[in-house]
């Protein structure tokens, strides 16, 4: 008993019977009718994600077919074979771990004890877990052993990654699928351990739970274990929240209102805050992608599918009609796309997914009331000497002090709407390139000089169809630009100059010659050579 009580949840509450395994109905009916007309395989594949319950199933089959009761059915648990399996003392049961048993030289061993028959029980069964963790050389050994196994030997192979496996492996095992179980199966199964074991566990706690674990058993089993052990048989919303490093609802639900109410200042702040708080950004920004998701549903109409209380779906349907469509799917895919693998404690790719998601939300509103969002230049009146005025249209009247420049600058050209051809576009680009992309200084965490890659290193060559193609001048350069954060950062940037979203495209080309006397020659004939070069 007291060995007993030391076992964690997952191992103590293991299913003992095909009917207790949860969630894989159609794995365990086909393994039932298997049983009970004789027909057991010679091999099987066990394939699914983790925590689903595919060693448990294959421990459950080793136990029914050496069942001494019957055999053709459910275990009973109850003679000495069942007792042997469940206990992990039977010499006829061997498990096998791919994962450190990976060679040839160890398969070649199995095959040779494969050929000893069983000591008590009808079958051998060999369960090898991670199985496509195998090398090759010991994929081919197991082949022929699959093939042709002795009458006594069942193989049981189980999988997370069954694309891994050799055609020639797959072709000669019965494969079965486990699939992720749904929270209702979880938390039904949580809310059992919990009534066994004495526990006070609320139903929104145990599917805060289940949802986290997403969709594997043995997390969840774990996970409610640890909530014990770290605050007793009685658990609330709070305690879960904080073992899991969750920020709670409120703070999400405030950032995804600035997010349709377009309040960059606001989002900017309250995202800084869960940083300052010492919370979880990764898990901050899988609560705020599954709110806006959640929203995206409401709005679509399909309400059922969303598993919250009555009373969060009315306020969910009353946030959901602030935003389109349109601005709710780019939201969730810049919130989805933000990078936080290599520094989970920098707010940076939140903020920019809020700002990039407030500025492409901006465009798109004005483009539907018929207004043209004011390019860069027209965001600072220029004056005659080519310095920002102290008022004009673009200001809206409030007061700018200019910086001193460090060299006299010839004023911006006055450009042709947007809207009248890709030529303006570019010409516009072109003359104000330096201003544009100084924007970018410490923008990307990986180039801190990404506005000097841009203004030194690529030229705007052309804008096709909403796509500004840049030519640059090193391979280098255009694979670091063509880096996701660092596109998504130029195309915002470009799509803020432009007034409306653009997409980059980078091409290599060769870089022009500011030299007149230069350029000059080589429009006579003359090219330029290496200075080493010993033919010329």
């Amino acid at each position: 008993m007291a060995q007993e009580s030391s076992q964690v949840y997952y191992r103590r509450w293991r299913p003992q019977s095909l009917s207790q395994v949860v969630g894989q109905e159609p794995v365990t009916r086909t393994l039932l009718n298997a049983l009970a007309l004789g027909r057991v395989a010679h091999a099987y594949l066990f394939c699914g994600p983790r925590g689903t319950g595919k060693t448990s199933t294959a421990r459950i089959l080793a136990k029914a077919i050496n069942c001494f009761q019957g055999g053709k059915g459910e275990p009973c648990n109850s003679c000495a074979m069942c007792q042997a399996i469940s206990q992990g003392r039977a010499m006829d049961l061997v498990e096998m771990d791919a994962a450190s048993n990976r060679g040839i030289d160890e398969i070649r061993e199995l095959r040779e004890r494969v050929n000893f028959v069983p000591s008590e029980a009808r079958y051998k069964v060999y369960i090898i877990d991670e199985v496509h963790m195998l090398t090759p050389d010991a994929f081919n050994a197991l082949l022929k052993t699959l093939e042709e196994p002795p009458p006594h030997a069942i193989f049981i192979l189980a999988t997370t990654e069954v694309h891994k496996l050799p055609a020639t492996i797959l072709s000669r095992c019965q494969r079965f699928d486990f699939r992720r179980l749904s929270q209702k199966s979880v938390v039904g199964r949580l809310q059992e351990i919990g009534d066994r074991e004495g526990l006070h566990v609320p139903s929104e706690v145990l599917a805060l739970i289940a949802r986290n674990a997403s969709g594997s058993l043995r997390d969840a089993e774990n996970l409610l274990e640890q909530l014990t052990v770290s605050y007793g048989p009685e658990v609330g919303l709070t305690e879960v929240r904080a073992l899991l490093g969750i920020t709670g609802d409120e703070r999400v639900r405030e950032l995804v209102r600035y997010i349709l109410d377009k309040n960059l200042a606001q989002g900017l702040a309250t995202i800084n805050g869960v940083r300052d708080d010492g919370l979880d950004l990764r898990q901050f920004q899988r609560e705020v992608v599954d709110y806006l998701r959640n929203l995206l549903l409401i709005k679509t109409g399909a309400q059922g599918v969303v598993d919250v209380s009555p009373d969060e779906k009315e306020e969910m349907q009353s946030l959901a009609a602030i935003a389109s469509m349109k601005e709710m799917v780019a939201a969730l895919k810049l919130f989805a796309a933000a990078d936080m693998r290599w520094d989970n404690y920098s707010p940076l790719p939140l903020e920019l997914a809020l700002a990039e998601c407030c500025l492409l939300q901006g465009n798109a509103g004005a483009k539907e009331r018929g207004e043209v969002a004011a390019p860069l230049a027209a965001q600072v009146p220029q004056a005659k000497d080519g310095h920002p005025s102290s008022s004009g249209g673009g200001g809206g009247g409030v007061e700018r002090k200019a910086p001193a420049p460090r060299e006299e600058r010839a004023p911006l050209p006055e450009l042709a709407p947007l809207n009248s051809g890709p030529e303006s576009a570019l010409s516009y680009l072109k003359a104000n390139w330096k201003q544009i992309v100084s924007r970018a200084k410490g923008l990307s965490p990986k180039v801190p000089m990404l506005d000097a890659y841009l203004r030194s290193a690529c030229q705007p060559l052309t804008v096709e169809d909403k796509t500004v193609v840049l030519g640059f001048y090193y391979p280098m350069q255009k694979d670091k630009i063509e880096e996701m954060e660092n596109r998504r950062i130029v195309e915002g940037l470009l799509s803020q100059a432009l007034g409306s979203p653009h997409q980059v495209r980078c091409v290599l080309t060769q870089r022009k010659v500011d030299n007149h006397l230069l350029s000059a020659a080589l429009d006579m004939g003359a090219r330029v050579v290496d200075e080493g070069d010993e033919n010329e």
